[in-house]
């Protein structure tokens, strides 16, 4: 029987909905074919095997329930447990790491493993890491692929120090696009601080927002159009890339943090109000960007469908949301592809 781990929690802004994504695979996955181990990260930094009850990790109620602190020992190539008096050494087959953005989905975590030499599930360290920088992701795909992109201007707060500087940026911004824009950090996910900006006065504000969340920034033209995903799955050589959903954001301005996870503002089609040749067409694109980008195992790739029927490359995500509302998993149930059985794959392609 193969030792699973499902890593949860962590450092990053997008900690709750580690821990709905970790609950869904834990709730998922076939218990009579793996052994399955839990790990929680907290959001300082703390790593334990979490051996109380599951349903308390929804709750964020984990911590104070029944846990050990947990290490690697890099020599090893094994977890080791460091309970009081009786440290123990654990043998983990896979890690299915659920933790979004920084400190995993940007390749932190895997390569953390990659060293001891414990496979996990999904991009290597260098893919995660290309795939979290929105602009570099960008490039590479402009270059290999030659997909539409969004114009951009890429900001750093090492050159954003003053009120003249950030005032430059938009000066820049408004000459290249206009408004309005959108004002997103590079390497973040679930659209955490990311605004957009109509008007010269809103730019400041939203620049520094998204500082927050990171070093550099990416100023975007606002793309009219309907918002496109492909969830894309590799078994072997072969790539299943499903047909798209569309999303509908309701009334909310975009699909930001609390329409994806908290609000019931947004609704979608699957499979998406394309016609069968325009759906053939993104999924080839979004197969064609997992190439470029040396994706591995899974991802997925958003866009936007312009009404004159182009696509235009928005983002891709290296660990999409495995919550019970999370766009990757129905989409793979819509190929006909069960919940657990998409673990199963997900297990297979990391061993």
């Amino acid at each position: 029987m193969k030792t699973v781990l499902i890593l949860f929690g962590g450092k990053s802004s997008e900690y709750e909905v580690s821990l709905s994504s970790a609950t869904g695979v834990y709730e998922n996955i076939d218990k009579e074919t793996y052994r399955v181990l839990l790990a929680g990260i907290t959001k300082d930094g703390r790593m334990y095997l979490y051996e109380g009850d599951p349903k308390k990790i929804l709750a964020d109620e984990w911590e104070q329930d029944k846990k050990a602190p947990l290490t690697i020992d890099f020599s090893r190539g094994e977890l080791l447990v460091l309970r009081e008096g009786n440290s123990e050494y654990i043998h983990v087959d896979t890690v299915l790491p659920m933790i979004h953005g920084k400190y995993c989905e940007d390749g932190t975590m895997q390569g953390l493993f990659a060293v001891a030499g414990i496979p996990v599930a999904g991009c290597s360290c260098q893919a995660s890491a290309v795939c979290m920088d929105k602009a570099v992701a960008k490039e590479i795909v402009a270059a290999e692929v030659g997909a539409n992109l969004a114009k951009a201007v890429v900001a750093r707060a090492r050159e954003c120090r003053s009120d003249a500087d950030i005032e430059r940026i938009r000066e820049q911004a408004e000459r290249e696009f206009g408004y309005p824009m959108f004002v997103k950090p590079s390497r973040a996910g679930s659209s955490v601080g990311v605004n957009k900006v109509k008007n010269a006065d809103a730019f400041a504000r939203a620049l520094r927002k998204a500082f927050e969340e990171d070093t550099k920034v990416l100023v975007e033209e606002a793309v009219v159009g309907r918002e496109i995903e492909v969830a894309v799955l590799e078994e072997g050589d072969e790539l299943i890339a499903a047909h798209p959903a569309e999303i509908d954001v309701g009334s909310s301005e975009f699909y930001d943090y609390e329409t994806k996870y908290i609000s019931d503002a947004s609704s979608y089609y699957l499979p998406a109000r394309l016609t069968e040749e325009k759906q053939n067409e993104v999924r080839e694109i979004a197969a064609k960007i997992f190439r470029a980008l040396d994706c591995r195992g899974f991802a997925r790739v958003d866009f936007f469908c312009t009404p004159d029927g182009r696509f235009v490359f928005n983002e891709i995500n290296t660990l999409p949301g495995f919550t019970p509302i999370s766009m990757f998993p129905k989409m793979m149930m819509n190929e006909g592809i069960t919940y657990s059985g998409l673990i199963d794959r997900l297990i297979a392609g990391a061993l």
